[in-house]
């Protein structure tokens, strides 16, 4: 049997903290029957200029923490969770939106599981209030975070989930604003905790939102970018990176195929063509070699976790930057051949008209190729940097 502590964050919530606060302590003897011996129910004021304080203190068995000032959704979490008991953690919104009613069947799904987070995932069929906008960005961040994390994800922001206390150490740091439930989805893919979700029915809050699909989309959009950044860069940039080059290729093959059907001038938007073809074709090789080269410099600051096959998965496996090498010196000699074979037929008379397409070309593979190179040199020195505390110590018990 196990404690279940149960945070509220409120702001300004008189209107309906009263009722969810009723609502949570109802589902006490469900919550027996689920395995939990014991719930606390703690609501945590952050900054509340109205009468949500005297409210929540009205009622017997609720603790209440208030902070002088409103420091932000995830803080007010963060503060509840630092003074909790329970073995699990428990938390949900306090405008009514999310059911209450459901966290017996979120826990007993947690300990059958033995999962280490449990989203109340109100994308995954149950009836839904939620308006089509907010809608939208969910599914896309849903999206993006199952990309990035390489793991399918309905519902990246809900604020109603369950965690294991011991799971805290691995999730933080969380930001403390709207942003903390994407960024607490995000790490624990990344962090290979066990991460399930349960249908729940979403309701429409009581009393005016305080979430800005613009402004508060932006910043979810950054926290899922820049938390998956910090542990498998290659997953993002290296995806950027190769539709780039994928671009880049696709506007080269045309520039050929107008070349061989005899097409040799080229209006505004063919020369454009040519420029973008090099840029995109530069940047997509320079964001992917930068990407898998982040991703050696991450091994470096949590060895450990890498060891623990904490972190994700790259573009390719095996990876391709262990291919750079020969790849490098291939594309570079290729363009080097490209551009003397370009040089020697002008000599014998071909016009400029008919070879500078190919010069472009030489000189695009020729600096591809060399990046390639180097890149490729950068980040065997970091993998052996790297594995040098991990053969040090094979080297010290002679094995």
């Amino acid at each position: 049997m196990s404690t279940l502590s149960v945070v509220i964050p409120a702001l300004n919530e008189e209107k309906g903290i009263g009722e969810i606060i009723r609502r949570v302590l109802a589902v006490r003897a469900r919550l027996t029957e689920a395995g939990i011996q014991e719930m606390e129910l703690i609501v945590v004021d952050d900054g509340s200029k109205d009468r949500t304080a005297e409210v929540v203190s009205g009622f017997d068995g609720v603790r209440l923490i208030q902070h002088p000032t409103n420091r932000g959704y995830g803080a007010a979490l963060k503060t509840g969770f630092s003074q909790a008991r329970g073995e699990w953690l428990a938390f949900l919104d306090a405008d009514g939106t999310y059911p209450p009613e459901r966290l017996p069947e979120m826990c007993r799904a947690a300990m059958e599981a033995q999962a280490d987070v449990v989203i109340g995932s109100r994308m995954s069929g149950e009836s839904s209030e939620m308006p089509f906008t907010r809608r939208l960005g969910n599914r896309f961040f849903a999206g993006l975070l199952s990309l990035v994390g390489n793991a399918h994800v309905a519902d990246s922001a809900s604020g109603m989930r369950v965690l294991r206390r011991e799971a805290l150490i691995r999730l933080y740091p969380l930001p403390d604003g709207l942003q903390f439930t994407p960024a607490m989805s995000t790490r624990a893919l990344h962090e290979q905790l066990k991460m399930i979700e349960v249908p729940i029915p979403y309701r429409e809050r009581v009393g005016r939102s305080k979430l800005s699909v613009l402004r508060d989309g932006a910043r979810f959009l950054k926290t899922i970018i820049w938390t998956a950044l910090s542990y498998n860069p290659v997953r993002i940039l290296g995806l950027l990176g190769l539709g780039m080059l994928a671009v880049a290729a696709f506007i080269g093959l045309g520039l050929v195929g107008a070349r061989v059907w005899g097409i040799t001038a080229l209006g505004s938007w063919g020369v454009f063509g040519v420029f973008a073809a090099l840029v995109l074709g530069v940047s997509g090789v320079s964001v992917f070699t930068l990407g898998a080269t982040f991703n050696y410099l991450v091994t470096l600051f949590h060895s450990g976790a890498v060891r623990q096959g904490l972190f994700g998965k790259p573009v390719f496996n095996p990876p391709l930057d262990r291919h750079f090498g020969w790849m490098g010196l291939l594309t570079g000699f290729g363009g080097l051949v490209l551009g003397i074979a370009s040089m020697a037929l002008g000599l014998h008379g071909w016009p400029v008209a008919r070879l500078w397409l190919y010069l472009l070309g030489g000189a695009l593979l020729a600096l591809v190729g060399l990046q390639l190179l180097i890149s490729w040199i950068v980040m065997r020195v970091l993998e052996e940097l790297s594995q040098r505390d991990a053969l040090a110590a094979r080297d010290q018990v002679g094995s």
